[in-house]
């Protein structure tokens, strides 16, 4: 993981924010809702650029801060995001509406381990982005995978996880050591799956990049 110095220097270097996209940052930061940090948000839309995925999936939605920045990085692209905490999903919506994206988002109110016969129509998906509780990370890759495209991305955020996933000795704080532990099964897992060639990224809270490969590989 970067250190905090070159964290707030690459913070400087990028582009200042549009003025909606700093007030969801301003919100989550008063709320302590957790959103995509700014360096890992701009590597995700760098990596997204080049690939120019038409569907994206993404489960955990949040205040819509990360299906709002890939929608106005990728005009064409259409985005399916669910989230399964009404509050959050109500102002989601209401960011969605504030920023001109309704066209290209589709917000879905749901478990999404509940919900995928209602996001199956809209399948294949050429990148799925998880983003949601780290405990169930395994799940959402298992029970989507199905979904995504031949030779598409699946993208899981925070799989550093506090750096917690690299230490020796358990956590004062048990919850985070226990959801650390899981994180840390689930990079072994993702690296042992033979279907995909998987690269984590040490950006952030970490980000996982797994490639489906194609049939015929």
């Amino acid at each position: 993981m970067l250190s905090n110095d070159i964290v707030s220097y690459l913070q400087k270097l990028r582009p200042a924010p549009d003025e909606d996209i700093e007030e969801m940052e301003q919100y989550a930061y008063r709320h302590r809702i957790p959103i995509m940090d700014p360096v890992s948000v701009e590597v995700l839309l760098f990596i997204l650029k080049l690939i120019r995925p038409r569907r994206i999936l993404e489960i955990g939605t949040a205040i819509g801060y990360s299906a709002i920045r890939m929608a106005k990085a990728l005009p064409d692209a259409r985005i399916v995001t669910i989230e399964k905490d009404r509050e959050r999903y109500e102002r989601a919506r209401f960011y969605i509406e504030k920023t001109n994206t309704k066209r290209q988002i589709e917000a879905v109110l749901g478990d999404a381990l509940a919900v995928e016969a209602g996001v199956a129509a809209a399948a294949p998906f050429d990148v799925l982005f998880i983003d949601a509780a780290k405990g169930q990370y395994e799940r959402f890759f298992t029970l989507y995978e199905p979904f995504v495209a031949a030779d598409g991305l699946i993208i899981s955020d925070n799989v550093l996880f506090k750096g917690l996933v690299a230490a020796e000795a358990p956590a004062d704080n048990r919850r985070l050591w226990n959801i650390a532990r899981k994180i840390r099964r689930y990079n072994e897992w993702l690296m042992s799956r033979s279907g995909y060639d998987t690269v984590i990224i040490p950006v952030g809270d970490g980000l996982a990049i797994s490639k489906k490969r194609g049939e015929e590989q």
